[in-house]
């Protein structure tokens, strides 16, 4: 069996291949959607390498291959290819918003916005929430050009909900509390 090359040279130009062959240069907006949406995956891996609950780490599981099906679906040409991939379901939101529905009855009540912090894992999770911000509005620019299933949209807005609640739990199990955030009096 032969090895697979990890290198192509095929984008040593500064282009690269959609699925369906079509070249688009790297710093195309469908690159930076799926691209994101990469950066997002790596850091729920590193959420899910944290000594945490290991439901967490099944749901966050979940979400890695949930988001690798959105990088597939950002990445493929809908005018150039045939090629049958996977889907995001109605079912990947809900199953988001019962996981935030069951974190917020163990959370404290919020009446104040929060700073990241409050412990390492709680912080990663943060990054991934603010990743996944940056993946939506990327993903909604690139609706404005080209054809994106809602539901790829609903799932990343929904995601990042989720990474903000995962985070206050994850304070919480960790004995660590909320860093509420206190505006600061403009009076002189």
């Amino acid at each position: 069996m032969d090895n697979w090359k990890i290198y192509t040279k095929t984008g040593d130009k500064g282009q690269t291949s959609l699925i369906g062959g079509t070249r688009v240069p790297k710093h195309h907006i469908r690159i930076e959607a799926y691209g994101t949406v990469d950066e997002l995956n790596s850091f729920v891996g590193l959420i899910r390498d944290h000594d945490i609950n290991p439901h967490y780490k099944d749901v966050l599981l979940q979400i890695q291959e949930n988001l690798f099906i959105a990088e597939s679906l950002l990445a493929k040409d809908e005018t150039k290819t045939v090629m049958q991939l996977p889907c995001l379901q109605e079912s990947d939101v809900t199953l988001l918003e019962k996981e935030i529905d069951t974190m917020n009855e163990a959370l404290p009540d919020l009446h104040n916005f929060i700073l990241p912090g409050g412990h390492i894992t709680a912080s990663y999770a943060h990054v991934a929430r603010c990743i996944c911000r940056r993946a939506e509005r990327i993903i909604i620019a690139l609706s404005e050009q080209a054809e994106i299933a809602d539901i790829i949209i609903k799932y990343i807005n929904r995601l990042s909900d989720y990474f903000f609640v995962l985070a206050r739990k994850l304070s919480l199990d960790n004995g660590a509390a909320d860093v509420l955030w206190k505006a600061r009096d403009c009076k002189e």
